[in-house]
């Protein structure tokens, strides 16, 4: 009798173990709910860019300059006194920067054809290859002989140019006015989104997301700006030491590439290449400023930053790489400046909702 009662038991207990419809059913639907709330987003920050990319930018250059701010109202100085003289540095910083950057980038666009020319004159072995991809692209897509040319006004150009200037000049202001804004209100801002909570573990819990968000990239920006500016000036006496033309250019593009890990490391060694084979004569003395400039980014990505910046600050390389194609797909260039401080901020958040296990898992 025991026995067909251990069978029932077991037979029951194994009933109330096995997986139902309703198990299965709610993670599925929690992933869908999270799938469609991720399309959802990236719809409305791709569709919305024009606003939402100045507003974002401002967020995080007012979060990373915050502490100037709270140091200066400790020492009794109004913050919007602070926000304005802020703005006012940032505009004569980026005014000077492309001031001097102008008239080295106007002459090498005014060059452009020579450039390109010799260019073709170093890579004249890679002719023949170019030369059959181009046959072979003909052969499978022929071109159509019914296209009629239509000679363009001299005036063509105007509407293009028109066209980029006007959004950026709105965006620019809107960045601006958005910056000065926050940074001068940010704290009353803070205290009108804690106050959305209900209860006072909420409100803490925010305080000390946003709290910790703030020190976080302030850190990393300052300490990010320090090394991209040694760098530049590295790189700018190499390239006069080297005999490149205008030296300052690309210590300024050295500095600005560098907050966009490996891709503007790669884009800056592409750029000493293009211009050493076009200085140089022998092909030797032309890749020598491209291999010493992978030589430096090398050593500062991989010991001095990661030695300088601390575990706390540093990020998966991969989470990196993700964040970058994500942004820089969604945004464009302004994107991959974004990217690492969003990811940072987005890793904070992540860091407080679920904190890490203790526990060490099996590798």
């Amino acid at each position: 009798m025991s026995l067909h009662a251990s069978r029932d038991e077991c037979a029951v207990r194994g009933e109330a173990d096995a997986p139902t419809l309703t198990d299965i059913w709610e993670p599925a639907a929690q992933m869908a709910t999270l799938g469609i709330f991720i399309l959802l987003f990236g719809a409305c920050f791709y569709f919305c860019r024009s606003f939402l990319m100045p507003v974002v930018a401002a967020l995080v250059v007012g979060t990373s300059l915050a502490p100037v701010v709270k140091a200066a109202a400790r020492r009794h100085v109004p913050p919007w006194v602070t926000a304005i003289a802020l703005g006012i540095v940032l505009l004569v910083v980026a005014a000077i920067a492309v001031t001097l950057l102008a008239a080295p980038v106007s002459e090498w666009i005014g060059k452009a054809p020579e450039i390109g020319a010799k260019v073709r004159e170093r890579f004249s072995l890679l002719e023949q290859p170019l030369a059959a991809i181009r046959d072979l692209e003909g052969a499978l897509l022929p071109p159509s002989g019914n296209g009629v040319a239509v000679e363009q006004s001299q005036w063509g150009f105007v509407t293009p140019v028109i066209a980029f200037i006007t959004p950026t000049a709105v965006e620019l202001t809107l960045f601006f006015v958005t910056l000065i804004f926050f940074m001068a209100t940010q704290m009353d801002f803070r205290r009108y989104m804690a106050s959305f909570f209900m209860t006072r573990a909420g409100k803490l819990l925010f305080i000390r997301i946003t709290n910790d968000i703030e020190h976080t990239l302030a850190a990393y920006v300052i300490t990010v700006t320090v090394i991209n500016i040694t760098l530049g000036a590295v790189v700018a006496t190499g390239a006069w030491l080297f005999g490149l033309p205008n030296p300052l250019i690309f210590g300024g593009l050295a500095t600005l590439l560098n907050y966009v890990p490996y891709i503007g490391a790669a884009c800056m060694t592409a750029i000493l290449l293009g211009t050493g084979l076009v200085t140089f004569p022998s092909l030797g003395h032309a890749l020598a400023p491209a291999a010493a400039f992978v030589a430096l980014a090398t050593a500062e990505g991989q010991f001095i930053t990661p030695a300088v910046l601390g575990r706390q600050l540093m990020l998966n390389p991969f989470v990196i790489i993700l964040a970058l194609a994500f942004w820089a797909w969604l945004w464009g260039p302004i994107g991959g400046f974004l990217a690492v401080p969003l990811t940072i901020a987005a890793m904070v958040t992540l860091h407080h909702l679920f904190p890490p296990d203790e526990d060490k898992l099996p590798g």
